[in-house]
């Protein structure tokens, strides 16, 4: 797949700023700093599109990303960080629901852990959530690059054990660094259009 173009299309909070919904959608779950905007920076090539932060929660909207006006990638507001309130999680949590719940061309929802990490139970509830709504169950494992090869099956053996995944194609590890596994992904993304 090649990205010509990527353009971040709208910034929303409620239903009424989402763009239009002409445009497959597969949108970004996971929690605050797993790495979403560097994922969404590496797979339509550009350094700076998605702001990326080292302080979690930096997102705290959606934000809908046009890609070659052909599909969008959306990053979800990331859960489950401690240092914010719980109003501030409430909100979160409600502007997150809203929008899977009712966005009818939203075709895909992906989770995105850290594979150097035991998913938390966030993680699992939301993956819970995920297969709950008819979405396939696709979990990106991001920070490839920090773990040793040798290491690499043992981490996705704990990933696949805590989120109960069974098929552990539906794990693509991934380095937004290194872009290894993008083509995986590029994959999925067609998949996902063309089933739609």
């Amino acid at each position: 797949m090649k990205v010509k173009n990527a353009d971040l299309e709208r910034i929303a909070a409620t239903i009424d700023q989402y763009p239009d919904d002409s445009l497959t959608e597969i949108a970004f779950a996971g929690r605050s700093n797993v790495g979403k905007s560097s994922l969404i920076n590496s797979l339509v090539n550009r350094k700076n599109l998605a702001r990326t932060s080292s302080k979690p929660g930096k997102t705290r909207t959606i934000n809908f990303y046009n890609v070659d006006n052909s599909f969008r990638l959306v990053d979800l507001p990331g859960y489950g960080y401690a240092a914010v309130s719980k109003s501030d999680k409430d909100l979160w949590a409600k502007i997150i629901d809203t929008y899977l719940v009712n966005r009818e061309n939203l075709s895909e929802v992906v989770l995105l852990v850290d594979l150097r990490h035991e998913p938390t139970d966030h993680d699992l509830m939301m993956y819970e959530w995920i297969l709950h709504s008819g979405f396939t169950g696709y979990v990106i494992a991001t920070k490839l690059d920090k773990i040793g090869k040798s290491r690499l099956q043992q981490h996705v053996k704990i990933v696949a054990k805590k989120l109960k995944i069974e098929d552990r194609n539906l794990i693509i590890p991934y380095s937004s660094e290194t872009k290894e596994n993008r083509e995986k992904i590029y994959d999925l993304i067609n998949q996902v259009k063309e089933n739609r």
